[in-house]
């Protein structure tokens, strides 16, 4: 166990993961809420190609908006169950554990 960890990227705690993927969800929800402005004005202007592509970038972006809750909630239930495992264990709310990535070094 790291007990004096400082993380040195946002992914090296569960913490950092969920605030990260938190900020993305709220990109991408911006840029949906744009591509949604596209597609209304592609259809007042009568470009039938434009407003195709663009709704097919709003279906994408839908796509990835259900992966990225999925994350959301993948990453809340690690951190739950964290928890849980130091309660258990008797080491109380101690700071964030480092995350194992599967990267060398």
């Amino acid at each position: 166990m790291f007990v004096n960890y400082q993380p040195e990227t946002p992914f090296d705690s569960l913490e950092g993961s969920h605030e990260y993927v938190a900020m993305l969800a709220e990109a991408l929800n911006e840029a949906r809420r744009d591509i949604e402005e596209e597609i209304m004005a592609a259809e007042q202007e009568g470009a039938a190609r434009r407003k195709e592509a663009l709704l097919l970038v709003s279906y994408n972006l839908a796509k990835l908006n259900l992966h990225i809750t999925s994350s959301r909630r993948i990453l809340n239930d690690l951190r739950s169950l964290r928890r849980l495992l130091l309660a258990e264990r008797g080491l109380g709310g101690g700071p964030p554990e480092k995350v194992k990535t599967g990267r060398a070094g």
